[in-house]
């Protein structure tokens, strides 16, 4: 029998968040998939397992993912970790999953830390719907349709950004979506320093700009609210009989039925003379 993929939601930061599911299941498996070795075999330490380190990264040649599979093949368990946060979630591990599951090999979550609801969570702003958009490009007309798709929506709106293109990221929301549009900059959650600054966009965008950001950054952008409900245009001909039924003249009828539905007055005379 196939062994299982076990998708582990690892620590944004404080090493006290890792929950004791997801410590026993690291120290069950007989190899954990990481974005980053070097990073994950502190993890590792701290929990005392003595699993297998293997390289699974968005630059992973496609011999890398074999092996994993060729692990779940032969019986035994892997444990898929990203760097912080939930696997998949902006992040090159259902590629993983997905040749898993395409095999039937079992797929187990092991939920926990993840930076979205984390940010959510303290920004102050709607989170009972909202839309994940991850690292926007950096540049041309993806970009620009992202920002317009931000500004639009209705909903809350998390996106991620490298602290340095922070400041940047901001003044184009702000020039998209108005200045006064309300945001929130979430940094290091669950670290040392961490810091949730809230605020328009123009403020947060004026802020960064005079102080550069460090670490993780999780950007949440209020929505633009529901949009205004279209009311459609009343039937002409029940408008019509409803107008006469008030002693209106066909002609006075004839003239508001136009005015009311859009259509032509034309129309509207020949309609009302028709009843």
């Amino acid at each position: 029998m196939a062994g299982t993929l076990y998708v582990v939601a690892t620590p944004l930061g404080n090493l006290e968040d890792l929950s004791p599911r997801a410590a026993e299941t690291l120290r069950g498996v007989a190899a954990v998939a990481a974005e980053d070795t070097r990073h994950t075999k502190t993890l590792l330490a701290h929990v005392g397992s003595s699993a297998d380190l293997l390289s699974v990264h968005a630059h992973s040649s496609a011999a890398a993912l074999r092996r994993v599979l060729h692990l779940l093949g032969a019986g035994k368990d892997v444990a898929l970790v990203t760097d912080a946060g939930t696997p998949s979630v902006s992040d090159p591990g259902a590629e993983l999953v997905a040749a898993a599951r395409a095999r039937d090999v079992p797929v187990v979550t092991v939920p926990g830390p993840t930076a979205v609801a984390a940010a959510l969570s303290v920004s102050g702003l709607a989170a009972d719907r909202y839309l994940f958009l991850g690292f926007l490009p950096r540049k041309g007309g993806e970009r620009r349709r992202l920002l317009d798709l931000v500004a639009e929506s209705e909903w809350t709106t998390v996106l991620f950004e490298a602290p340095l293109r922070v400041a940047d990221l901001l003044s184009d929301l702000a020039a998209t979506c108005g200045q006064e549009r309300r945001a929130a900059v979430a940094r290091e959650l669950t670290k040392v320093f961490e810091e949730t600054r809230s605020g328009t966009l123009a403020e947060l965008a004026g802020y960064y700009a005079r102080a550069p950001v460090r670490g993780e950054v999780t950007v949440v952008v209020a929505g633009a609210g529901r949009p205004a409900r279209e009311e459609r245009p009343p039937d002409p001909e029940e408008r019509a009989r409803a107008l006469l039924a008030q002693g209106m003249t066909r002609k006075d009828v004839a003239d508001r039925l136009a005015a009311e539905t859009g259509i032509t007055r034309n129309t509207a005379y020949r309609l009302v003379n028709e009843l």
